[in-house]
């Protein structure tokens, strides 16, 4: 009766050192989709900038933005559109801030916010005649309220030229959060196509 020997045996927690490239089973190749700065890059130039405008409601802005691509990455579309953002005219600044909505309450405020919120917008208007713009990317969605009137009351001190330059660098804090947004927003439409 011959027995078949077989060789020594690694521990379980030790793997032989294999000289040359280990091989992996073959993975199914697909190819990437495009990403999302991609898909944004190679739309057609009205589309971008109908997307564009849902970030900043400046035409030149949207334009300009448009105009200026492709753009390598996230980062060099965020800084075009800064400088886009920082030469705005009064009358582009105008065209944005009009093209905005009031601040929205968060879900479950108390009648008496919505009271102070809705005087404190109409008394801001009245002094400088447009909505209130706020960025609130960073504020906790608890402080969102406290934060919109605190700055209401407190730029309502401002004159009309300070109030402008103040309005329209938070333009440009809105427009970089729903920027981010949007370009991810591309990604979707591209999945599902």
């Amino acid at each position: 009766m011959a027995t078949h020997r077989r060789g020594p045996t690694l521990p379980s927690h030790r793997l032989p050192h294999l000289p040359g490239e280990v091989a992996f089973p073959e993975q199914p190749r697909t190819a990437p989709g495009p990403s999302a700065l991609e898909r944004f890059n190679t739309v057609p130039a009205d589309e971008a900038e109908r997307a564009l405008l849902t970030c900043c409601r400046s035409l030149r802005w949207a334009h300009r933005v448009a105009e200026h691509r492709p753009y390598p990455d996230l980062n060099a579309l965020l800084a075009a559109a800064d400088e886009a953002a920082y030469d705005l005219t009064p009358t582009d600044v105008a065209e944005a801030l009009a093209g905005e909505t009031l601040t929205m309450l968060p879900d479950g405020a108390y009648s008496a916010a919505h009271t102070a919120l809705s005087a404190a917008h109409a008394a801001y208007e009245s002094r400088f005649g447009h909505v209130f713009v706020i960025c609130l990317d960073d504020a906790p969605a608890n402080e969102a309220l406290d934060r919109v009137l605190t700055g209401i009351r407190s730029r309502l001190t401002n004159d009309p030229e300070e109030e402008r330059l103040l309005a329209a660098e938070e333009l440009r804090r809105l427009a970089r959060g729903r920027l981010r947004r949007v370009v991810r927003n591309f990604s979707a439409q591209a999945a599902h196509q």
